[in-house]
Formats: C-alpha cells, sequence, structure tokens
C-alpha cells in the first residue's frame, strides 16, 4: 500500500494527523507503539483541538524525534533534531503557511471541519515526504538500520 492509500485508510480508522505520521513513521522502522500513538493524539487538531499549531506540522516534528530524540540517559543527543525540524517549520510555513494564512489548524481549516476531509490528507502526506526527505539528507536511514 503506497503513503496516499496508507493515510487514507488511517483517517477512516479514526487516527488523526499527528497520529497518522507517527504510525507511518514506525511502519517504517517495523515497529508498533499504541501508548506513543495515544499520547500523539494530544497534538491533533492544533494541540488538543484548540486550533494550534497544525497536527501534521508537530507530528512530523515527532516523527523526527522518533529518529534523532535522545529517548535513554545513555543515549547522545543528536543535533541534528533541532535543524531537521527547523527546515520541517520553515518549508511547512512556505507551503503551507502562505497558502491558508498561518500555520495553525483553525487558518488552515478556514470554513471549519468540512475542510479537514478536502485539505488534510494532502498535508499530511507532504509533510510524511518531507520528513523523510530530511532524514534521509541528513544521513538517517529510514528503516533504522544502525540504530
Amino acid at each position: 500500500m503506497d503513503d496516499t492509500s496508507r493515510t487514507i485508510a488511517l483517517g477512516r480508522q479514526g487516527f488523526f494527523c499527528s497520529q497518522i505520521l507517527m504510525l507511518q513513521g514506525m511502519e517504517l522502522l517495523g515497529k508498533t507503539n499504541p501508548d506513543l500513538v495515544r499520547a500523539i493524539q494530544g497534538l491533533a487538531g492544533g494541540i488538543g483541538f484548540t486550533g494550534g499549531n497544525c497536527g501534521a506540522l508537530s507530528g512530523g516534528a515527532c516523527l523526527l524525534g522518533l529518529y534523532a530524540g535522545k529517548g535513554a540517559p545513555d543515549e547522545q543527543e543528536d543535533l541534528r533534531l533541532m535543524l531537521m525540524i527547523g527546515e520541517l517549520v520553515e518549508w511547512f510555513k512556505a507551503r503551507f503557511g502562505e497558502q491558508y494564512g498561518g500555520i495553525d489548524c483553525i487558518q488552515i481549516l478556514g470554513d471549519g471541519m468540512g475542510s479537514q476531509l478536502t485539505r488534510c490528507p494532502g498535508i499530511v502526506e507532504e509533510t510524511l515526504q518531507k520528513c523523510k526527505e530530511l532524514l534521509v539528507e541528513h544521513g538517517f536511514d529510514l528503516a533504522g538500520e544502525g540504530f
């Protein structure tokens, strides 16, 4: 199943933008973690449906963290993480912020939740692709070999 079909399938299962990004990232790594997927739901709808930063953007930042973040006391911080997140945010602002007047969920959805079905899948898909590009550009193996 390609990324677009998978994105749509996960949305139909009731997952939100942030969760869909994390689920697809974990699938690349051959991992599952329902607790992490539950936690990421807190980013949905602009951080708890407050209309704040788009869940695709915040979920994308978390996906980059899955690959480059510090997860245990004996791990070293990977300085590439903040660089990749900065690049993701700048790309997102240019790609979607200009189009919708900002990067908040409320700005992107504009006229309400009806546009969620038409706008969000494409935004999630493009953000996932950008995250993959950033990871590869910064030397990460998408399948997690060498972790």
